[in-house]
């Protein structure tokens, strides 16, 4: 096992304008399981390449227990990686698969041999060692790609994307498997997704990615409570934070066409009438319950969708002129909401309420918010708003 450690890595592709990976610096613990996560060419697997030594940075180290590993080839950085698409030897069997990496550096028949059936037997492919990949499913191939890494004993555990080739089923299965081998192997492992439900399912911490750069290393639980900024919030959540241009008016909070009381010490810290940015989850808009200081909001519910315990409802925001592309710049979103688009609204907010909750397309939603729940921030970059209350009490 080992600790990784990058400091202020860069690389820049010939030809290219723009850096894949800029100024990246990450600490990763010894046994950690770290997850890069982030929209497609964001740099996460270039980055994940540039750990394996099969791409060198433009500047910058890598560190592996404290040791410069920086131009050192993959042999020698002892790093098991786990590609996509599997890399399995077609024309070998499971137990030649497995066995591979440990045959080339130099290791006995009956060590091998011995090494293949213990790790065969941890990953439940006993029975097929002797068959070809031809005869394999998905999540088993995925399997034996594991097995082959496992065997080695690594210090590092590199996988990109390894889960993204399966069903939705077995990528369920498949998490819980990845989690239960880290556990009990304990090995360092650094994980590349670009899907926030394995990023949040999976790592002890995260650090999520936009344009080569790192927006914010954290918990999962807290990426999702405490984005650090606009993309970070949209990025993190299923089905994602809906924002709004917004502003104060003495004590109440105009944004969407809603309007709000907020105490106090939960109000962004601005002036009146100067515009931020909104951000509320989908699950903090619920059903009324009549509880104390409860806010509620009134909408037409444009699209009505069964999820079985859950329902999602689409409902219609009232923008003001440029409010909509303003929150596609602060929350680097290029495309329109599809259900919008779609039914010829600009935009609409999604609520995720029980199934039981009795309302349908073309129905009037009341809908409660509790303040404290409200995300704010900056219309010039983006970046978090921190709550009166929050910032006095950081300061005390």
């Amino acid at each position: 096992m080992a600790s990784v450690e990058l400091e202020h890595v860069e690389m820049t592709y010939s030809g290219g304008e723009d850096a894949a990976v800029n100024d990246v610096s990450l600490a990763i613990e010894d046994g950690e399981f770290f997850v890069l996560v982030g929209p497609s060419g964001c740099g996460k697997s270039t980055l994940l390449r540039l750990l394996a030594g099969l791409e060198f940075p433009s500047a910058g180290a890598i560190r592996l227990d404290d040791e410069d590993a920086t131009e050192h080839s993959p042999g020698d950085r002892d790093v098991a990686m786990v590609f996509q698409n599997y890399a399995i030897y077609p024309h070998m069997s499971v137990r030649r698969n497995i066995g591979y990496g440990l045959r080339v550096r130099g290791g006995s028949r009956d060590e091998v041999a011995a090494r293949v059936d213990e790790v065969a037997g941890f990953l439940g492919l006993t029975e097929l060692l002797d068959r070809r990949p031809s005869s394999l499913s998905g999540g088993q191939l995925q399997r034996v790609a594991m097995g082959r890494a496992i065997a080695r004993r690594p210090r590092v555990f590199l996988m990109d994307e390894p889960l993204s080739n399966l069903d939705a089923k077995l990528r369920v299965s498949m998490r819980a498997e990845l989690e239960r081998l880290h556990r009990q192997l304990g090995v360092t492992t650094i994980y590349v997704t670009h899907d926030q439900v394995e990023a949040m399912t999976l790592g002890q911490r995260a650090a999520v990615m936009r344009a080569g750069r790192i927006q914010q290393v954290d918990a999962p639980q807290r990426l999702y409570s405490h984005p650090a900024n606009a993309f970070v919030a949209a990025f993190i959540g299923s089905p994602p934070m809906n924002f709004a241009v917004g502003e104060m008016d003495g004590g109440r909070l105009r944004f969407g066409g809603f309007e709000l009381a907020i105490p106090e010490q939960l109000r962004p810290p601005v002036r009146d009438g100067e515009g931020f940015l909104v951000g509320v989850r989908p699950e903090d808009l619920r059903e009324p319950d009549r509880a104390p200081g409860e806010e509620t909001i009134e909408a037409e519910c444009i699209v009505h969708q069964d999820l079985g315990a859950d329902v999602l409802l689409f409902l219609a925001v009232t923008d003001g002129p440029g409010d909509l592309e303003a929150v596609r710049r602060i929350t680097h979103s290029e495309e329109q909401d599809p259900y919008a688009a779609s039914l010829g609204q600009a935009r609409l907010f999604c609520a995720r309420v029980s199934g039981e909750y009795p309302v349908r397309g073309g129905d009037t939603a009341r809908l409660a918010i509790a303040p404290r729940t409200l995300h704010y921030f900056a219309l010039a970059d983006g970046r978090r708003l921190e709550p009166v209350g929050q910032l006095a009490g950081s300061c005390a």
